[in-house]
């Protein structure tokens, strides 16, 4: 009897001591100031990306859904939106460019649709303003699903019972609900619920135990060391536009094979030159290879250059384990279902 009150002693004992260093790292005023910090320059991550011009039903979505893994979408049936931007490997395909319908391959990476919706444009030269409008592009691009025209996509589908059926549910006031538009807006509405919050965002809303010691230490470098100039807001990028190589080339650093000179492609612009979007960094752990051409491989090698070519600054090995420690912990949950 008496060893068992011992034990209960012991237990108790250990219990009220756990709960003080838990109640003590919950209250450490470094980190809640980190937290403080953090919440304003990354904000709240939502849990849809709203479009008022493009309201989002359960009917849409589940429409959108089905249009993005249809191979239909493509000139010879091979290829859908989940070719390269696969839903099981956080949407992307893992290759440095993607194969379209006839082989060839494209010459910019193929970014992660998870909360694209978010990004102020779409693609690495922002061309377009928003996921509707993206997704209508590989579709008829050649070298990417390859189909010859609006025109073409919609006999297609028009010729299937099942769509005629599932676009006048979701478009119920149109005459002729299969339309390119339409279309469109049913993949956005889809693209618009893949979103992925992750322990970060719980650290965001005030769980100072959700991140380790060294993922705090890793953000609080992530923004002292100045990586918050273009990697801020709640998808960590995807909100401003940035020359690559501010300090010296880039492809000095990244062996890149050609020398990509960003929006002045579309623009024309002498400033335009090797600007591109900054991307978001959710899910960076998964999205592998970086940058616009996809010509690094490995997350640590992606940050020391980055941190060279766009601050001038050379990161010691243990900055470097602390800031992939941090962004780790930005690897989010995939929605269920998708």
């Amino acid at each position: 009897m008496k060893n068992l009150l011992l034990l209960v002693v012991i237990v108790s004992f250990i219990s009220c001591t756990n709960t003080k260093k838990e109640k003590k790292m919950e209250t450490n005023p470094e980190y809640a100031a980190l937290q403080k910090t953090a919440s304003s320059i990354f904000g709240k991550l939502p849990l849809v990306a709203d479009n008022p011009n493009n309201p989002i039903t359960a009917d849409k979505v589940l429409l959108g859904k089905k249009l993005y893994f249809d191979n239909r979408l493509s000139k010879d049936n091979t290829q859908s939106c989940n070719t390269c931007h696969n839903l099981e490997t956080y949407g992307v395909d893992n290759l440095s460019t993607s194969p379209g319908n006839n082989g060839g391959f494209g010459t910019r990476n193929s970014p992660t649709v998870f909360n694209a919706a978010l990004h102020m444009s779409q693609f690495w030269d922002g061309r377009e303003p928003d996921v509707e409008a993206q997704a209508g592009g590989p579709i008829l691009n050649p070298v990417e699903m390859a189909m010859p025209s609006e025109k073409i996509v919609v006999e297609r589908l028009s010729k299937i019972e099942e769509y005629n059926t599932i676009f006048s549910k979701v478009f119920p006031d149109e005459k002729n609900p299969i339309n390119y538009k339409n279309i469109q807006n049913a993949i956005g509405a889809f693209e618009r619920k893949l979103i992925t919050p992750s322990r970060f965002d719980d650290f965001i809303a005030g769980d100072l135990n959700a991140l380790s010691t060294i993922e705090k230490d890793g953000m609080q470098l992530f923004i002292s060391t100045g990586c918050i100039a273009c990697h801020s807001g709640n998808v960590l990028g995807g909100n401003i536009y940035q020359k690559f190589g501010v300090y010296d080339d880039y492809w000095k650093y990244t062996k890149s094979t050609k020398i990509d000179e960003g929006k002045f492609v579309v623009s024309k612009k002498d400033g335009d030159k090797y600007v591109f979007k900054a991307p978001s960094l959710r899910n960076i752990e998964k999205t592998y290879p970086y940058f616009h051409d996809g010509s690094v491989n490995n997350l640590k090698e992606a940050v020391s250059i980055m941190a060279k070519v766009q601050l001038n600054k050379d990161l010691s090995e243990k900055d470097l384990n602390s800031l992939i420690a941090f962004l780790n912990s930005l690897t989010g949950e995939l929605p269920k279902n998708i």
